[in-house]
């Protein structure tokens, strides 16, 4: 649901499927980085609260883990947002709670209510949480090592044949099936429950009580737990009403089985805290999840535990490896920076890292060159640079994008003389020509048309240009441009040189420049911080 959300949110900020004619006018509002940014942590935090039915710990999910840069303006649209999620769930549940709607909505806003279970601990209990962050901590961060083999292995065997496709999702399924319904066999006839109002056992998809090969009158522990929906199964280890037959369907449980001589905690909130001490190994996050679990079971006196478990189990987990999403990134070699500096890069200056050689422009620029630049390089910006007799002396004058020169270039709007244009260009091109534009839908470089004879022409880039790039000079420490990089959201960051008589600009940073791939390249001889 996270993803179907900011997928969502990257569709509409993109301006809709022109493909499936899903295009209105307003979503061009949307189109620049900052309100596309924006949209996608809003679908995030919508579909955490679509999934778990928990508005604010959807906030605090895209506060904690979908946005790099928080502020006050983006606190209300995520707010908003999953109000509005949560009204259209109730409006749902009550349209459907006649059974219109199958299973949709089942348990209302709270999904695993645990608020009759007098919650009353010890020190006794205490320590048998903190053991659970122990074990939540290790298992986290081994799940989340075989995650990291697991996808390896996919990405190789995805870049072979469709036959290994084929046969990869031949094995899960196999996998899947067999364990789902293999494992019920070896599981008990357990008589159904007395003082129960529901059928025992029952036959439909939703329900605690799965027969399976079990006589009339008995139901399949195992069973009940595999064959069931979803959150049928975490309600069953959830509750408190469930049965102690459930064995090792959860560590939780499982400790709480341990301690049940000592303990005054039902073994069903053991579960409850034993999939937060997991989770929070997993996914390494603290405060959402701890609100997500609190929304999820509405039981308040759990919040000190929920609390202390999370921390144990993070701490524990951070000894070995990342969290699972930092993991997925860094896999698919995504150019992610963290919130703080490495330590190593407080001995470097901006200058130690830019990459070479720089790529520049001439405020009127040849056609040629420009065609040539965007033709061997893959770069997005590009300093623009004005020389005499456009200037005193070289210098800056700020910044041009490649989209931007693809959508000059197929303008043709060129001139035989190497005089500026001035803002007339501007007026020859469309309000939202030279915005951003969705993914595959902008001008590429095969558009383009360009005659032998107009290669040697020029053309005016003063009027594309920004002239107010973002700036450092080259002496700056590294750690304190790379807060600075990612605080302001910036995707290219100008060094120039401290003194004059120089070129005017020594290079550009960018995401790939901060990462430690790139600079430990650099500089083999320094040690990354453990």
């Amino acid at each position: 649901m996270v993803h179907t959300g900011a997928c969502i949110a990257s569709l509409l900020g993109q301006g809709g499927s022109r493909k499936y004619h899903l295009t209105w006018t307003w979503l061009r509002y949307f189109k620049n980085d900052r309100q596309r940014r924006d949209l996608i942590t809003c679908g995030a935090a919508a579909g955490v609260a679509a999934a778990f039915r928990a508005p604010v710990g959807g906030v605090l999910f895209a506060l904690e883990e979908a946005a790099s840069w928080w502020r006050s303006a983006l606190l209300w649209r995520t707010f908003f947002t999953t109000a509005v999620v949560a009204i259209v769930l109730r409006a749902f549940m009550e349209f459907c709670a006649t059974g219109k709607c199958g299973l949709f909505g089942k348990g209302g806003l709270i999904m695993y209510d645990v608020s009759s279970e007098k919650v009353q601990y010890s020190g006794p209990d205490v320590l048998a949480v903190i053991l659970l962050g122990i074990i939540g901590g290790i298992f986290g961060s081994l799940y989340n090592y075989l995650v990291d083999k697991v996808l390896r292995t996919y990405s190789i065997i995805n870049e072979k044949s469709a036959a290994f496709k084929i046969s990869l999702v031949i094995a899960i399924a196999l996998l899947t099936s067999c364990c789902s319904y293999g494992l019920p066999w070896f599981g008990r006839c357990i008589p159904c429950p007395t003082h129960i109002t529901v059928s025992c056992p029952n036959t439909d998809e939703s329900g605690n009580y799965k027969s399976f090969q079990c006589p009339p009158g008995y139901y399949n522990d195992i069973a009940s737990l595999f064959l069931s929906t979803n959150d049928d199964a975490i309600r069953n280890l959830f509750s408190a009403s469930t049965k102690k037959e459930f064995p090792g369907a959860c560590y939780g449980r499982l400790v709480g089985r341990l301690f049940r001589s000592i303990s005054n905690l039902d073994t069903g909130l053991f579960a409850l805290l034993g999939a937060a001490s997991f989770l929070g190994g997993t996914m390494r996050m603290t405060v959402s999840l701890c609100v997500i679990l609190l929304e999820l079971t509405n039981d308040l006196l759990l919040l000190p535990l929920v609390m202390l478990v999370l921390l144990i189990s993070k701490t524990v987990a951070d000894n070995f490896n990342k969290g699972v999403y930092d993991q997925i990134v860094k896999l698919k070699g995504l150019p992610y920076m963290e919130a703080h500096a490495e330590p190593y890069m407080r001995h470097l200056v901006a200058r130690d890292v830019v990459s070479s050689p720089l790529v520049t422009f001439l405020g009127i620029e040849k056609v040629g060159n420009i065609l040539h630049a965007l033709r061997t390089t893959g770069h997005n910006g590009f300093p623009v640079i004005d020389e005499p007799p456009f200037s005193d002396a070289p210098e800056l004058c700020g910044l041009v994008l490649r989209s931007h020169l693809l959508v000059l270039l197929k303008g043709k709007n060129f001139s035989r003389e190497r005089i500026p244009a001035g803002q007339e260009i501007l007026r020859r091109f469309a309000v939202f020509d030279l915005a951003k534009a969705g993914s595959g839908k902008g001008v590429k470089l095969e558009d383009l048309d360009i005659e032998e004879e107009e290669m040697e022409m020029y053309a005016d880039l003063h009027p594309i240009t920004n002239a107010s790039p973002h700036t450092v000079v080259e002496t700056m420490s590294l750690a304190k441009a790379a807060i600075l990089f990612r605080q302001i959201d910036l995707r290219h960051m100008c060094v120039v040189p401290i003194s004059q008589g120089r070129p005017p600009i020594v290079g550009i940073l960018t995401r790939h420049d901060f990462m430690p791939e790139h600079i430990l390249g650099l500089y083999p001889h320094i040690k990354p911080h453990k």
